[in-house]
């Protein structure tokens, strides 16, 4: 069974992350992301499949957008987080 998850990320143009992982919350299974730039967010779902959660956290964490101090990669890696933790 999959461990599924909403996030909803604060200071982006997203809305809502809708994240499948798998059963041990060990790797990311799908991300769609509602909102935001459509062709960015699809790449990092599509980026995020299959791997890793450790890896895509690393990889996206601290990434920023125009100055916001966060982006949608960085929510991405903040739901991550939140998720290992529930």
């Amino acid at each position: 069974m999959s461990k599924k998850f909403t996030y909803y990320p604060i200071g982006v143009c997203s809305r809502q992350f809708d994240i499948v992982l798998s059963d041990d919350g060990g790797v990311v299974e799908s991300v769609l992301i509602t909102g935001g730039c459509a062709g960015n967010t699809q790449g990092v779902a599509a980026l995020a499949k299959g791997r890793p959660t450790s890896e895509v956290i690393a990889l996206l964490k601290g990434i920023d957008c125009k100055g916001k101090g966060t982006s949608c990669p960085d929510q991405l890696a903040k739901a991550l987080e939140k998720a290992g933790e529930s």
